[in-house]
């Protein structure tokens, strides 16, 4: 019995544990976001998922090695779209045909994580997904787009302006969801 937390929430699959991770999320779990993509030296990346906060192929990970981490598929990065990186994918429009987005997502969600502001390289070395559509020129502005949301959004729920409630900051920047409300 493999157990680990997938989203949020405690999982145990009664699955061989040489089964790779990916396989589990979507045959198991029915988290059909997190795409098949060929596996071994022709992964594209479209099955990138954040395993204790690091992006990983999850075609490359046994349900064993899974065990006791903290899964994250493109399911539970946002609620509702949320989150900045989403929000910048679309705004800049950096989404074709959509296969390749949920890992791109989540590689840019991980190094976003890590380095608010990366440069171009940071960029490139973070985020090893194959795009046959060829939206890679415009992720440097995705990720850009989704720093300077996310700063606000820390600046807003970390120290909203005294007599200013968490609501009224959130109202005051738009498509800022503020923690915790709506939970």
């Amino acid at each position: 019995m493999s157990r680990m937390t997938v989203n949020d929430r405690p999982v145990e699959f009664d699955l061989d544990p040489r089964m790779p991770l990916l396989y589990a999320l979507r045959e198991a779990m029915n988290l059909t976001g997190t795409k098949a993509c060929g596996g071994g030296s022709d992964c594209s990346g479209a099955c990138m998922v954040l395993v204790d906060g690091v992006a990983l192929r999850s075609c490359a990970i046994t349900l064993a090695e899974a065990e006791g981490r903290l899964i994250t598929t493109i399911e539970g990065l946002s609620r509702d779209r949320s989150h900045p990186v989403q929000q910048a994918m679309v705004a800049q429009q950096a989404v074709q045909c959509g296969y390749c987005t949920p890992g791109m997502v989540i590689a840019l969600a991980a190094l976003l994580q890590r380095n608010a502001a990366p440069t171009q390289a940071d960029i490139e070395a973070a985020v090893p997904n194959l795009c046959r559509c060829g939206v890679y020129p415009r992720l440097v502005k995705v990720i850009e787009q989704a720093g300077r949301v996310a700063a606000r959004q820390e600046r807003v729920s970390a120290a909203p302006a005294p007599g200013i409630s968490p609501e009224d900051a959130a109202k005051a920047v738009p498509a800022l969801r503020v923690p915790g409300e709506g939970e």
